[in-house]
């Protein structure tokens, strides 16, 4: 678990992974990743057998984050698709969401 104040926050990207990154452990391997960044968010299973990851951060930490996920995961990865917008401060930590 990652703990950052609000005010540190300047940026956010949601990304949806597909492929075959239910069942596999994808939420506990992204958590980890997470763990040396300075991020806050969360990772979640959705409906459609997809897995949606929101994280706050510096720019940096986020590309960071999401660059080092798609190499360690690339094999269960098949697409995704990220969006950024600004950080809202919304979260103390970064964690799986059920």
């Amino acid at each position: 678990m990652i703990s950052m104040t609000a005010s540190e926050n300047n940026a956010r990207i949601t990304v949806n992974y597909a492929g075959r990154v239910q069942g596999v452990g994808f939420r506990f391997t992204v958590c980890r990743i997470a763990e040396p960044f300075d991020v806050t968010g969360y990772v979640k299973n959705l409906t459609d057998g997809s897995v949606e990851m929101v994280a706050e951060g510096n720019s940096s930490a986020l590309a960071d984050l999401h660059r080092r996920i798609r190499k360690e995961m690339k094999g269960n990865i098949a697409s995704h698709k990220m969006d950024d917008s600004r950080a809202t401060g919304e979260f103390q930590s970064f964690d799986i969401a059920y």
